[in-house]
């Protein structure tokens, strides 16, 4: 009998969240008690598949590996340029195993994926080029190989982009069986009848291109990938692993047993999700039933004896083709019934014209400054992945048909950008859920906002009044909002900035923050030319001029700025274009001697009269350093209250208890106090260098007792981030008993929060150290008191977190 194959393909993506003007991912409540939703799914997704764990019967862990070493595996560009940024060592481990694999295999495991994930049949065929050519520049940039498969967003298909593919050297791709028309083997004539999702999914398949070009492409085994995606198979590793190792057909051919889902699936749609994936594997490895393999490698050793045709304009997320992206087709979350889609075909319109408006006008603009504008575009990711200068110059030096001067690069620069963002407009996301005001759809709207934006300051031309004619076309399903132009109006407009908004946003955060002379804040330098700083009581005064510079676009502006705290939540900021010093000497002047004399009438009259109306308050801040700033005004009165809830909570306290042993009801001024006053002392315990541990319990059994509405997600997320700053010093140091005693005795106390805490990255620490220093000292032990006791309280803190220790 032959040897059989198996490969689990993951597809592991995010919509892109970054503001469209700052260029970095602001807070996201929703994804509380994470900053936003992707370190929310790379804590519960990427990063457990990089660090995977495989237990014992006594449910311990005996085992931690990297899932994306023995799996195959496409990550999106934008979210992995996130990852390399914001979470470098899981990213690390990533290219490790695309590394080991090529290394086991012979060739990688990693494939490429069309960079920003539009339906790519409904591109134009110039963007499906910049599409293949983007997503193999960046794959090439991270992997330092060229791809040999592709990953299709939604594995949508047409044949030009199967050819578009094969022209740039991609071998295969991997597609849903239901988009399989016919079959049959290389030296026959006759076809077979697949459609319904009735191929072989265990055999690559030839398909033939109009150019005379081939590609590979192997059909998913649509079953058993769908029974991991949503049915219980990623309850119980082993049963996954059965499942793959019975569905290859009983022959004597070689067969590949291959699945593909998102790889979210592994970990954030199912709670430990890569640990079943981790299991499943390790026993198919163990079982020398079959072999773990990947696309590549198992191309090369049996290359396609079947050929197929695909059923063109189809995806594995739309029963209908393509149309979730285009059409009120009847496809969506199945969250909201009696919801309409019939946004989404308005909303398609409005990107095509607004793309078809702009490229004609693009092509002539930057013809004159550039050689070959579409070709250029597509070099342009080489920019996208490194924007220093020194790369940027070396892009001009390719491609400008003239020396250019500082202002026409910037004009290059923002023709280029305009481009990209009308590329990142069409990401999938924006179609797929039920609404036209969610989050994914304002985000592809805000891209086309910047697109206008853009188009403004480089061409000259206002498209903004056309694309809004389509969206007001775009019913919403939500009354108050009515159609798409109100969402633009009421989420997008207000988005966005300039420079002078980042001068103003730099004018109210240096009140509250000591600025270097140069600092960086989202995608913008700022300069500090000279400045003016005074504070008296809450009364804070800022008077500077700075330079500030797009480090995507290049351009800058110099501006006079001040701003004014006068207590509480009122600031105010000023901010005047084109500095000139005795604009500024003169402002400085007037504010100074108001300042000096208290005269707040005064220093409000000095702002209206330069200003006018180019003035901001905190609603102008980027949101991340709104809340900082919020809670800086705050700190004071939440402190002030939360002394006094203390003060009635502790006074109290026996009179509550004593309510309670009679079964009377406690007055709700008292439960009030005591969550507020409980809830603070136990965030306080956790974050001392020496916690109180019994006062610790003591406080949780007088919220359990009470039933106090306490946070405990947020508790629990305190928690995980004080446990990992311990584990960190200790991994630092340790032979430091003190230190492994405070970690083990909080970790102990994790299960009196109710909810989860994270000990992934403490676990990870803890299993190097037993690794690396728990063997010399466990041979210490039997002659050194002190290496006794370590031993014993690390293998204490090993059962705490579950780690085997022997």
């Amino acid at each position: 009998m032959a040897k059989r194959f198996i490969c689990v393909h993951g597809h592991f993506y995010q919509p892109p969240r970054e503001n469209p003007w700052l260029e970095v991912i602001e807070v996201q409540d929703s994804a509380y008690p994470y900053h936003d939703w992707n370190a929310r799914i790379t804590a519960e997704c990427y990063g457990p598949n990089a660090w995977s764990r495989i237990l014992n019967d006594q449910g311990k862990i005996m085992k931690i590996v990297n899932n994306y070493a023995r799996m195959s595996f496409n990550f999106g560009p934008t979210l992995i340029a996130w990852l390399a940024d914001q979470a470098p060592a899981v990213y690390e481990r990533i290219l490790e195993a695309d590394r080991e694999s090529l290394a086991t295999h012979g060739h990688g495991s990693a494939i490429a994926q069309a960079y920003n994930h539009l339906i790519m049949p409904l591109a134009n065929t110039r963007d499906k080029r910049t599409q293949v050519r983007w997503g193999i520049a960046d794959f090439v940039s991270r992997f330092g190989r060229h791809p040999e498969g592709m990953w299709l967003p939604e594995t949508a298909v047409d044949l030009e982009t199967l050819d578009i593919l094969a022209e740039h050297g991609i071998t295969f791709t991997i597609l849903a069986p239901y988009q399989a028309r016919r079959v049959r083997p290389l030296d026959q004539e006759e076809w077979q009848d697949v459609e319904g999702g009735r191929v072989d999914p265990s055999r690559p398949y030839l398909v033939r291109l109009p150019s005379g070009r081939t590609i590979t492409v192997f059909f998913y085994d649509g079953g058993t990938a769908h029974d991991v995606a949503f049915g219980g198979l990623l309850n119980d590793g082993h049963q996954l692993a059965a499942r793959l190792l019975q569905a290859a057909p009983a022959d004597d051919q070689p067969h590949l047993v291959h699945i593909a889902t998102d790889g979210e699936t592994f970990g954030h749609h199912h709670r430990f999700g890569d640990m079943a994936l981790a299991a499943a594997l390790e026993t198919i490895e163990q079982s020398g039933e079959a072999e773990l393999t990947n696309y590549a490698a198992f191309l090369e050793h049996y290359p396609p004896t079947w050929e197929a045709e695909i059923i063109e304009q189809t995806s594995w997320s739309c029963a209908h083709g393509v149309e979730r992206w285009r059409s009120n087709c009847g496809c969506n979350s199945g969250m909201n019934p009696g919801w309409t889609q019939e946004w989404r075909q308005p909303l398609r319109e409005a990107m095509d014209w607004l793309r078809d408006e702009l490229a004609p006008r693009y092509e002539e603009a930057i013809g004159a400054l550039l050689h070959d504008p579409w070709e250029a575009r597509d070099d342009y990711i080489h920019v996208i992945l490194d924007r220093s200068p020194e790369n940027v110059q070396h892009f001009f030096e390719r491609w400008q048909r003239h020396p250019l001067s500082k202002e026409e690069q910037v004009t290059a620069l923002k023709l280029l950008e305009l481009q990209r963002h009308a590329l990142l407009m069409y990401t999938s996301c924006g179609w797929f859920f039920d609404e036209i005001s969610g989050i994914e759809t304002v985000q592809v709207i805000q891209y086309a906002a910047r697109a206008i934006q853009l188009a403004r300051e480089a061409l000259g031309i206002d498209l903004e009044s056309g694309y809004l004619e389509f969206l007001e076309r775009a019913p919403s399903n939500v009354p108050e909002i009515g159609n798409g132009r109100v969402v633009y109006e009421r989420f997008v407009k207000p988005a966005q900035i300039g420079l002078a908004e980042v001068a103003a946003h730099y004018a109210i955060s240096a009140l509250f923050e000591n600025y270097p002379e140069q600092t960086d804040i989202a995608c913008y330098t700022i300069q500090q030319q000279q400045a003016y700083k005074a504070e008296a009581g809450r009364t804070r005064l800022l008077v500077a001029t700075v330079d500030v510079t797009s480090t995507i676009t290049k351009e800058d502006a110099q501006f006079t700025i001040a701003a004014l705290h006068l207590g509480e939540h009122n600031v105010l900021s000023g901010v005047l274009p084109d500095h000139h010093p005795e604009q500024y000497k003169a402002l400085l002047e007037e504010l100074k001697t108001s300042f000096e004399q208290a005269d707040i009438p005064a220093l409000l009259r000095v702002f209206d009269q330069h200003f006018s109306d180019q003035t901001y308050s905190l609603r102008t801040l980027f949101r991340d350093e709104q809340r900082k700033i919020l809670t800086i005004l705050l700190d004071s009165a939440i402190a002030e209250s939360e002394s006094s809830f203390r003060h009635v909570y502790e006074d109290n306290r026996l009179l509550m208890q004593f309510l309670h042993t009679l079964g009377a009801p406690i007055p709700r001024p008292f439960l009030a106090a005591a969550e507020v006053a409980i809830e603070a002392a136990l965030r306080q315990v956790i974050a001392d260098e020496e916690p109180d541990l019994a006062r610790f319990d003591q406080l949780l059994d007088d919220a359990e007792q009470w039933g106090l509405a306490i946070d405990y997600t947020g508790l629990a997320y305190a928690m995980q981030q004080r446990l990992e700053a311990l584990a960190t010093a200790w991994h630092e140091h340790p032979e430091d008993s003190r230190l492994l005693q405070t970690l083990t005795a909080l970790a102990e106390r994790i299960p009196q929060l109710r909810e989860p805490v994270n000990t992934w990255n403490v676990q990870n620490l803890a299993w190097d150290v037993r690794h690396t220093i728990y063997p010399t000292m466990k041979e210490r032990a039997d002659n050194d008191p002190e290496a006794a006791t370590w031993v014993e309280q690390f293998q204490h803190l090993c059962d705490t977190l579950w780690l085997a220790c022997e």
